[in-house]
């Protein structure tokens, strides 16, 4: 029962992530967001192509994605499967909703799993896992964000501190190991943003990005 209960929060929580929403924001405006801008579906480049409002409402839905995998599947779940409401259960659950949020948005099965750089579905599940250490990611997201307008940047530096941050709050070691195992996902995602940073060609955040007519990322 436990494997069952947990195998069905992973693919419950995978598809609830994989919900591609900065793509059907683009649809629904007549544009295939993955042919602006940088490609990616997610709220950084939806805001660039559509607008901030547009881009704030994906962001949203996108954190919401993550609170909801972690706050209400699990006890969805428990509910469907009585046998699974332990101790353990109760703990690894919530871990495995987010880790599939995570992957349903960066992997969408709707996108040939391609998908975002898990960033915004990352702080609704730190939202349901550990509010406080989501409040001092957000900030060290911020800070570095008003400094340099590097969304990019911001997004890098507040996923290596994720894990020390998670460890400070004094948070459990299974969700310490897990949230830098996210970090380690969320600073590959950005490998093509951290190429661009070294030569100094990262576009900053107000700032229209410079056409590149013979040069498309293949990674979204």
């Amino acid at each position: 029962m436990p494997i069952v209960a947990g195998l069905l929060t992973l693919l419950a929580a995978y598809l609830l992530g994989s919900i591609p929403s900065g793509f059907l924001a683009g649809r629904a405006r007549g544009i295939d967001i993955r042919t602006q801008g940088s490609g990616n579906i997610g709220a950084t480049n939806v805001t660039r192509a559509l607008g901030k409002q547009i881009g704030m409402v994906v962001f949203l839905v996108d954190a919401a994605k993550g609170w909801a995998s972690v706050a209400l599947l699990p006890v969805l779940v428990g509910a469907l499967l009585p046998a699974s409401r332990n101790s353990i259960q109760t703990e690894l659950l919530p871990i495995l909703a987010g880790v599939g949020a995570v992957l349903g948005h960066n992997y969408t099965c709707w996108l040939n799993f391609k998908g975002g750089k898990g960033i915004s579905t990352s702080a609704g599940v730190l939202l349901g896992w550990a509010p406080l250490a989501l409040c001092i990611v957000l900030s060290i997201f911020a800070v570095v964000l008003v400094t340099t307008r590097l969304v990019s940047l911001a997004s890098v530096s507040a996923a290596l501190a994720l894990p020390f941050v998670t460890w400070l709050t004094g948070q459990k070691p299974a969700l310490i190991g897990v949230t830098a195992c996210l970090a380690i996902l969320a600073v590959y995602k950005h490998r093509g943003n951290i190429q661009r940073l070294l030569k100094g060609t990262e576009p900053r955040f107000g700032r229209p990005k410079a056409p590149e007519p013979d040069q498309r990322p293949k990674e979204s």
